[in-house]
């Protein structure tokens, strides 16, 4: 699936985890912060959800 078919949030957080920091390994927390989000467990738990979308998503 091409980055482009997915909803502006995906790709967001696509192209963060794509990046060299990504690239290395994120917390869910990072991820939030790298994202201009609030560093909360209820932000790091949206987000892991939607990584783990994006990973079965291939």
């Amino acid at each position: 699936m091409a980055a482009t078919a997915l909803a502006p949030d995906y790709q967001r957080s696509l192209s963060v985890l794509e990046s060299g920091a990504g690239r290395a390994g994120m917390r869910c927390r990072q991820l939030a912060v790298a994202l201009g989000l609030e560093a909360i467990p209820a932000k790091a738990v949206e987000l892991r959800s939607k990584a783990k979308r994006l990973a079965g998503r291939g």
